[in-house]
């Protein structure tokens, strides 16, 4: 029974029986739920994709900010993604919008001590060459300033025992990598000036904090199956353009229904189907009839939405953790960084990008009269809530300790946007509480970063979710083998 208005675009009436008539409600406008509903309107679907924000995105978002500078298009955090990352890839190409966030032609990571006893900040490179694995980053390792010549032989030995690592054996996931790192002789400089710098920024956790084998993933995938396989991809213009104004145009044209600012009350299953209960504010409440049903929502939201039986364990939803991430923006009235990024060691400071560009900062003859820089922290508990003059006080001197220009600048805007459950938290022992995509109840699938794709909590794993939802989806329906999307690698 519907009550209230039809929601615009949406149509409750039940399909003609065939695969391709059926019809489907994927729950979530973030990458999980975007790409799930595209799979399944390429392969026939009758699609809703309902959202409870006004814009798609999920976390990967951007908002207006008036500042001295002018006003500024300012994303809620940096996001990153690598060349291994071949599934959001393949998504941003969906999107049309590959050419929005291109790739490194090789990897090249500036690294920045802070600590370096010569009083200046000493610089350091972690690049690639066209060698094959892992000759690619002998060179580059073998000149990195910022570990001894005895870390940095240390490093190749634990980088050889961490390439032999089977990602298959479940032993992995129920120790932590820190742990290992230890064992493998790894020093605290060692792993802050190399294993923490990178795994910080993919995982959100510390070395002590992470599963071994999701740290596993990354530093196989990333560093040790292919010599391109880190070059770093990032947004060339606001996020929400990619995200939001592009997934939304690629949804209409594929035929699926969005209905934004349009929440979920219910979701259950009788002998027509599936029925899924919304509220949209003056519209009221409706409910979509559908075959097959897409949670792709955080993990506290579908155990909330999960009818009883669809889960062994639902409640084992509740133990998936968050990790928060803290972005700090600074607008300077001069240029002082002349690299579009950097990494920090020795400084409180993880990660530093050049968002002047895609923020829209206002110019004077073609050149920037200001300078507008993001600072992506991970594993922010300790700082999440810390208020903004703290953190002013905090993170002005040491950017001024890494980038001596600028001493003197003015400071045109300070601000921060914090998000307390940016990812689930990779602990060991999540790996056994990551549900697959099928449910126990026919027609009913669960996506999202948190599941389980065997990745961390990235742009890739929430693509890679949606995949395997829609196929899953789709091979219960009998959709030929054809139809459906391309297995991810």
């Amino acid at each position: 029974m519907t009550v209230g208005a039809t929601l615009p675009g949406c149509d409750s009436a039940r399909p003609s029986g065939r695969p391709e008539g059926a019809a489907a409600v994927v729950v979530g406008g973030g990458l999980a739920g975007t790409t799930a509903a595209l799979a399944l309107a390429d392969a026939g679907l009758r699609v809703t994709l309902v959202e409870g924000r006004p814009r798609l995105g999920g976390l990967v978002f951007s908002f207006r900010r008036d500042s001295a500078a002018g006003p500024l298009t300012v994303d809620n955090g940096q996001h990153v993604y690598l060349r291994c990352c071949t599934a959001y890839g393949s998504h941003l190409e969906r999107l049309g919008a590959g050419h929005l966030a291109p790739l490194q032609d090789r990897m090249d990571v500036p690294v920045l001590d802070a600590g370096h006893a010569g009083g200046r900040p000493r610089l350091g490179r972690l690049r690639r060459t066209g060698l094959p694995v892992p000759l690619h980053l002998a060179k580059s390792l073998a000149l990195y300033p910022h570990l001894s010549p005895a870390e940095r032989a240390g490093v190749v030995r634990a980088t050889l025992a961490l390439g032999r690592l089977d990602l298959d054996d479940p032993a992995l996931d129920a120790t932590d990598f820190g742990s290992w790192l230890r064992r493998h002789g790894q020093s605290p400089r060692a792993v802050e000036a190399l294993w923490d710098l990178v795994g910080i920024a993919t995982l959100n956790a510390t070395a002590g904090d992470a599963s071994l084998g999701l740290a596993a993933k990354v530093f196989k995938t990333g560093l040790l199956s292919a010599p391109g396989a880190a070059d770093i991809g990032w947004a060339r213009v606001p996020l929400g353009d990619v995200h939001d104004t592009h997934a939304a145009a690629t949804l209409e044209k594929a035929g699926v229904r969005t209905a934004l600012r349009t929440r979920v009350a219910a979701v259950n299953r009788d002998d027509t189907g599936w029925q899924v209960t919304v509220e949209n504010g003056p519209h009221g409440r409706e409910t979509l009839t559908a075959d097959t049903v897409v949670l792709a929502v955080p993990q506290r939201e579908a155990h909330a939405l999960l009818p009883d039986g669809a889960l062994p364990a639902r409640d084992r939803l509740l133990d998936i953790g968050t990790a928060p991430i803290l972005n700090v923006h600074v607008v300077y009235d001069r240029k002082v960084l002349r690299r579009p990024f950097f990494a920090a060691v020795g400084s409180p400071v993880q990660w530093v990008f050049d968002r002047t560009d895609s923020s829209g900062l206002a110019r004077t003859d073609g050149h920037p009269r200001s300078q507008y820089l993001a600072l992506s922290q991970s594993a922010a508990q300790d700082e999440i809530d810390c208020p903004v003059a703290e953190l002013r006080a905090r993170y002005l001197p040491e950017l001024e300790r890494l980038l001596p220009a600028a001493r003197g600048a003015r400071i045109l805007d300070f601000f921060v946007t914090r998000e307390r459950t940016a990812t689930f938290a990779p602990a060991p022992g999540v790996g056994r509480l990551r549900p697959v995509a099928r449910t126990q109840v026919p027609g009913l699938f669960l996506a999202g970063a948190w599941t389980a794709t065997g990745w961390p909590a990235t742009m890739e794993s929430a693509v890679r979710s949606g995949t395997a939802a829609a196929r899953e989806a789709l091979t219960e329906l009998g959709v030929p083998q054809g139809r459906l999307p391309q297995e991810a690698a």
